[in-house]
């Protein structure tokens, strides 16, 4: 049999007419995991299984994270994973935070309770705004009874300190302009005018509640590139304009502490920070910082190299 795959083998090469190698030439591959595992493997699920819920951003649905989820699944074949593509907000992304975590919080127990799953673990994928509403979902009584099963919290280009202090006038007006159109809850609160006292704000008071630590990991993906989303929102820090700033300054510092006091007490959570520096053409959507805010959903040049260096980890 292999003499006749050799032979078949040799031929195409011939007719292709390359200088190079086929993946059977080599001796080592760098994964011996086959791309299709066998079936009985698939069906052993006496463990339960790894349910990774991906919430899109701001006007975005179900599709978004298509590209995560299919790195995730041929790089981790027969890994037990079970993808939800949250699609409950994606008619109405404009509507405040309390209303969008009611809706996600809906479909993820439908989702476990409908195919009648054992959960082992669950992680979460957000891009954008929908890491806030992943946030969210984590402080409500409901899911209480799944953080001993949270595992990766992978946040790609998530606004956890609102949209204060974007460098990037272009896009704060445009927001503001949204905002006003679209009457959007959501936008009224990630720019903090939700409320007059900026602790009483949403993002503020979600800071102050439980949540991340209970994850193994915590990964923040962040680019500088990014105009949508400062860049030190999506990495949880401090930003030389709030240090200058005596009004707003010292909440968001505030802000900054109630989320990662926790994770730094935590002892089984690790919190990683990525920095991405996309190779981006020169294009309006470069100059205003969209082509790297959805860089992260649809470069699959990026994609690939972040889950092979790093984020397959997070997920084994």
């Amino acid at each position: 049999m292999f003499h006749i795959f050799y032979q078949a083998k040799e031929k195409f090469k011939k007719e292709l007419k390359i200088e190079g190698f086929l993946y059977s030439d080599l001796t080592v591959l760098a994964s011996d995991i086959p791309y299709f595992p066998p079936e009985e493997e698939e069906e052993n699920l006496e463990d339960g299984i790894h349910l990774v819920v991906c919430v899109h951003g701001l006007d975005g649905n179900s599709a978004d994270l298509r590209l995560v989820k299919t790195f995730i699944e041929l790089g981790l074949p027969g890994g037990k994973l079970d993808f939800l593509m949250s699609e409950k907000n994606q008619m109405d992304t404009f509507a405040d935070f309390d209303t969008m975590t009611d809706r996600l919080l809906d479909e993820i127990i439908q989702h476990i309770q409908l195919y009648n799953l054992s959960i082992s673990r669950i992680s979460f994928i957000g891009h954008s705004l929908g890491n806030i509403i992943i946030r969210s979902v984590l402080t409500r009584p409901r899911f209480r009874y799944y953080l001993n099963k949270l595992h990766t919290f992978l946040s790609l280009s998530g606004p956890h300190l609102g949209t204060l202090y974007n460098n990037s006038t272009l896009v704060s007006t445009g927001l503001w302009l949204m905002q006003k159109l679209k009457k959007s809850g959501s936008l009224l609160q990630l720019t903090f005018r939700d409320n007059a006292d900026l602790r009483k704000c949403f993002l503020y008071q979600l800071s102050q509640k439980t949540g991340l630590q209970y994850f193994k990991n915590v990964v923040l993906v962040a680019s500088p590139q990014d105009r949508y989303v400062p860049f030190h929102s999506a990495r949880i820090e401090m930003c030389k304009t709030a240090l200058k700033d005596r009004h707003t300054g010292p909440v968001y510092a505030e802000m900054i502490n109630n989320l990662l006091g926790p994770l730094v007490e935590a002892k089984d959570c690790t919190l990683i920070r990525h920095n991405v520096f996309h190779a981006l053409p020169n294009t309006a959507n470069t100059l205003i910082g969209r082509a790297a805010h959805i860089a992260v959903l649809d470069s699959e040049l990026f994609l690939e190299k972040f889950f092979l260096v790093a984020g397959l980890n997070y997920f084994k």
